[in-house]
């Protein structure tokens, strides 16, 4: 089952977005790209949205496990985690790409079973760091 990991921040929005960066390199995560959505609202729309940022990072070792095990997972690549507002609030999520890969039928679970597991262990030590 996919599961979508959420949590409310006591931190400034810019803040929190260097907070997910840091931890994530600090895990041995490259930050791929950081990109504020709401920016792009306000470029190709005109329109005003709340702060929604979203940070791509890869692990090339879990990446080339995946790969390995499914040139097809490639296509969900990278990892994401989201720093948004809601009603005046800082959050940041995450959800597991090799969980999804899996239910989408990317891969098999008998083959991801060990790769989700180490990708969760790295991911719950970001996500207490942040």
């Amino acid at each position: 089952m996919i599961d979508v990991l959420r949590k409310e921040v006591p931190y400034g929005f810019e803040e929190t977005v260097k907070r997910v960066e840091d931890a994530c390199v600090s895990e041995g995560f490259g930050v791929q790209l950081t990109k504020g959505i709401h920016d792009v609202f306000k470029q190709e729309l005109g329109i005003d949205y709340p702060q929604y940022t979203t940070i791509m990072v890869c692990n090339p070792q879990f990446a080339k496990r995946a790969l390995d095990i499914s040139k097809d997972m490639g296509t969900i690549f990278p990892c994401s985690f989201t720093v948004y507002e809601e009603d005046g609030k800082v959050k940041i999520a995450h959800t597991s790409i090799m969980k999804i890969g899996v239910e989408i039928g990317l891969a098999s679970m008998d083959d991801m079973k060990e790769l989700i597991a180490d990708t969760g262990k790295r991911v719950r030590k970001i996500w207490d760091k942040i």
